[in-house]
């Protein structure tokens, strides 16, 4: 059993006096049937239904909506008391029955005794066909591959994980946790990928077996909602094509194909909804809120890193190479470092940003921005010099405060800059695995400007 921060959600979840029904939403295959059994244990009674079995999906498609006479029914089947207090009830593959996604209200009114949680490997597809979903009645919360963090628990360096929560991180463990974060990058957050190469003694010959049974899965999935033989076909073309694509993307003739733009969005938007890629868009923003700006070029954003590696085939170069910004122009590490800051979210369709400035002179971009407080807060994502940071200047010369950070393979320092024209501010240079800590260290250097010389 993985340790998973989402488990402690859960069983905060369950310590809630007047508790909504909670639908666990996330991709196939990232551990959510795992989380709510090791949850199910905590109760005296648990029953699980998978409304993939035609035994169970009976239980919503001939009782209608009467909640209390489906638990009797359910009751009577498993042989167990659900309405007298600690007990759990696990409808898994609920978008197999729509409807039962609708009956969750009355979970919430009619059976306030019972807890609930339903999970899906496809529910985004399922949506469309919910008569009414459950709005306000229900909780929500997303699951990810495993975080950084995660795979450290995971892999047993106790040590490592210890001084990655520890801010600033002493400089004599950066070289040790550098190494863990080029580990996890090779390697991703899919549970059972990471379950295997803990058990095999991290040995990496057996892990591709794994990755090919993920990959194929995906497809095969995604293929069966193509309404015809040519969305299938587009289908097939950019899931094959896409993991090749180290730049932002247009839809119209994506992958050199002769495929129309209306064809190609359609089938990023399925393979969103299937959870295998998010289409990361910029933003033109200085200031909160953030929004992404739909008429720029997005890139694209796999479900995990590791999974990613196998299917471009480009695990051995990540092996070999020393710093990870040398590979592909940032490519890889620019996309571990998402993956990282869409894990940190627990809302629901939160993507994070880069930041574009088109202008008909002059062109910029910032790798990456987050929200802190009312600040926008741009990141970099290279080595290098501070004065080549030109993208970076851009922004900082227009926005509203003076803090910049910039992820490498350094340790930790801070130092004043100023831009080209003359605006000074704070550079903050971290490590790349420090991401997944960004707010705290955000909140670290503005704390801490007297580390500065001069300040």
């Amino acid at each position: 059993m993985l340790k998973r921060k989402t488990l402690k959600m859960l069983f905060d979840w369950k310590a809630q006096d007047q508790k909504k029904p909670l639908i666990i939403r996330g991709p196939r295959q990232v551990g959510k049937s795992t989380l709510v059994n090791e949850l199910g244990k905590s109760y005296k009674n648990f029953v699980i239904l998978n409304l993939e079995r035609s035994a169970h999906a009976k239980f919503f498609t001939e009782y209608g909506d009467d909640v209390k006479q489906i638990i009797n029914v359910i009751e009577l089947e498993f042989n167990v008391d659900l309405l007298k207090g600690d007990a759990l009830l696990f409808i898994d593959e609920i978008q197999e029955v729509p409807s039962a996604i609708s009956l969750l209200r009355y979970f919430h009114e009619d059976t306030s005794s019972l807890d609930v949680i339903a999970a899906g490997s496809l529910l985004e597809f399922a949506m469309d066909d919910v008569p009414s979903f459950p709005v306000g009645r229900v909780q929500q919360i997303p699951l990810y591959p495993l975080d950084f963090e995660e795979f450290l628990t995971a892999i047993n360096e106790d040590k490592a994980l210890a001084l990655y929560n520890t801010i600033p991180i002493p400089e004599y463990a950066h070289p040790k946790l550098l190494m863990l974060f080029q580990e996890y990058t090779l390697i991703g957050g899919m549970p059972e990928i990471v379950s295997a190469y803990v058990n095999n003694g991290k040995q990496l010959n057996q892990l591709n077996k794994i990755y090919s049974s993920i990959w194929d899965n995906y497809r095969d999935d995604v293929e069966k909602y193509g309404n015809n033989n040519n969305e299938k076909k587009v289908l097939n073309h950019v899931i094959s094509t896409a993991p090749n694509i180290r730049d932002r993307i247009t839809f119209n003739g994506f992958g050199a194909s002769n495929y129309g733009s209306r064809e190609v969005s359609e089938a990023f938007r399925k393979l969103q909804k299937a959870g295998l890629i998010k289409l990361i868009y910029p933003t033109t923003d200085l200031v909160a809120p953030i929004i992404a700006n739909l008429k720029r070029k997005p890139k694209i954003q796999f479900l995990d890193t590791g999974l990613l590696n196998y299917a471009s085939n480009i695990q051995l170069e990540i092996m070999a190479v020393k710093d990870l910004n040398n590979l592909y122009r940032g490519y890889i590490i620019n996309h571990v470092i998402f993956q990282e800051l869409i894990a940190m979210s627990d809302r629901l369709y939160d993507v994070p940003f880069f930041w574009t400035r088109e202008s008909t002179t002059a062109n910029a971009e910032v790798d990456a921005v987050v929200q802190f407080q009312n600040f926008v807060i741009p990141i970099e994502i290279k080595s290098g010099p501070k004065g080549s940071l030109k993208s970076l200047h851009e922004f900082i010369e227009r926005c509203d405060h003076i803090y910049a950070f910039r992820l490498l393979a350094n340790t930790f320092s801070i130092e004043k800059s100023a831009t080209r024209s003359g605006k000074e501010f704070i550079l903050a240079n971290l490590p790349y695995y420090s991401i997944g800590k960004i707010h705290e260290w955000i909140n670290y250097v503005i704390q801490n400007q007297k580390l500065l010389p001069n300040a």
